[in-house]
């Protein structure tokens, strides 16, 4: 059995084996880092279901994203967070901490609880990805003891990634930004 296997998504998620590869690497991230800081059963449950939630939308296309979020000031790579927490609250799920987590984990937010935090950060530190490695595997474990240092050190990399690429930054994400500097 993969790892993957053990992912549990909603029935209205769209994501394919590459995406579902994705969510069980950030998801057993997120699961050790709360094993390595001792996180108690409340706390640790928000941060694994905040990782296999996360993506549960990426795969699904604009027009169906948007039909759920028209916000129409986010961009189309954004968009699967805020629809996955829509529906999850539709659903019932009333945990607002993993809701923000999810819905914000592309852009940041500056109110984000630790289980935003943690997943902004898993989320980017995952191995899978292909660049930088070992910067972001030294991260990586740094995060159970420097949690907040390796937090303000990520949002400074993402947003530096997203300026080298010539995205334009969304007002969360600066705002995330102004408020761990």
């Amino acid at each position: 059995m993969s790892d993957a296997d053990s992912i549990e998504l909603p029935s209205w998620a769209q994501a394919g084996e590459r995406r579902l590869a994705h969510i069980a690497r950030v998801t057993a991230l997120l699961d050790a880092w709360a094993d390595a800081m001792h996180l108690d059963a409340e706390e640790r449950r928000a941060w694994h279901d905040a990782g296999q939630w996360h993506d549960a939308l990426r795969d699904a296309s604009e027009a169906e994203l948007r039909a759920i979020v028209p916000d129409l000031a986010l961009p189309p790579g954004a968009l699967h967070g805020p629809a996955a927490a829509v529906r999850l609250a539709h659903e019932g799920e009333s945990r607002h901490d993993v809701l923000e987590a999810i819905r914000w984990h592309t852009v940041g937010c500056a109110t984000w609880a630790r289980v935003g935090r943690a997943l902004y950060m898993a989320d980017y530190l995952e191995p899978g990805r292909p660049y930088a490695r070992a910067d972001r595997a030294y991260l990586a474990a740094q995060v159970p003891h420097a949690f907040d240092g390796t937090f303000r050190q990520v949002v400074r990399m993402r947003l530096e990634n997203a300026l080298r690429e010539g995205h334009e930054l969304h007002p969360s994400s600066v705002a995330l930004w102004n408020a761990v500097r």
